[in-house]
């Protein structure tokens, strides 16, 4: 499997035409092949469709209410997943129309399908460092690698058809963040690396969709947090133990 095999999907709402001309300059310098997935609009959508969000779990896991934005884009993310379920692809790369691709992407997620036995999902930009422990060989300076500590954000990440088949089982209704949510690993027994350093990195330059200016939204007093602060204390030691073994195993098969 190589670069060609990969479907390309950019994530964009239909009110936001100069975040994808950004991205499609990006994407078009590189000699990439990519189609647009037209995202869920937070403004349209129900805060209190169960089938989409459960809002009681979401404050108890989060310490905060759900945003209308939050939704859209965990939305957009299941749709773009479910796209690749509905195509003939072996794997889909999604990009957020934020990101800012780096000079190296093309060669990343060449030796990244040549390497396809070892990853289910690879996240190529990421906020926070991950702790990464390294697993395999990328070409300098890239390597793939086990993240042992939170490793935030989704705006460009691979997904094979094995990982979008566990994700299609139960990332509805949202309970998380989106980017808090695809990345527990352990839940669905799916592989989720990282390529350190990153390829690509999240831009704040635009600004936000999902926390637009002049919308608050503080966390809850922190007696209400208690839950919040033992929930992801846990969420945390599953994914060092996690980690840990995954990087154990693939020790053990060099």
């Amino acid at each position: 499997m190589g670069l060609n095999d990969i479907l390309i999907l950019v994530i964009n709402l239909d009110r936001s035409p100069e975040r994808l001309a950004s991205v499609a300059t990006q994407l078009d310098r590189l000699g990439l092949h990519w189609q647009r997935m037209p995202a869920s609009d937070g403004r349209t959508l129900s805060m209190t469709d169960t089938s989409l969000i459960d809002g009681e779990s979401f404050k108890r896991k989060h310490g905060k209410a759900p945003l209308p934005g939050e939704l859209g884009c965990y939305l957009s993310h299941v749709r773009a997943i479910d796209s690749l379920l509905h195509s003939s692809h072996p794997a889909v790369l999604i990009l957020e129309d934020d990101v800012q691709l780096g000079p190296d992407l093309p060669r990343v997620l060449s030796e990244l399908m040549e390497k396809h036995a070892q990853w289910d999902v690879v996240k190529l930009s990421g906020l926070h460092s991950g702790t990464p422990l390294a697993v395999s060989d990328l070409g300098p300076p890239y390597r793939l690698a086990v993240g042992l500590s939170r490793y935030t954000g989704a705006s460009c990440y691979l997904v094979n058809r094995f990982a979008a088949q566990a994700y299609a089982k139960d990332l509805l209704p949202m309970t998380l963040p989106y980017d808090h949510e695809y990345d527990q690993a352990w839940r669905r027994g799916i592989r989720i690396r990282m390529v350190v350093p990153a390829p690509c990195v999240h831009s704040f330059e635009m600004g936000s969709v999902l926390h637009p200016a002049g919308v608050s939204r503080p966390n809850f007093h922190w007696t209400k947090r208690l839950g919040t602060f033992s929930w992801r204390g846990r969420n945390e030691l599953r994914r060092l133990v996690h980690g840990l073994g995954q990087w154990l195993a693939c020790q053990m098969t060099r």
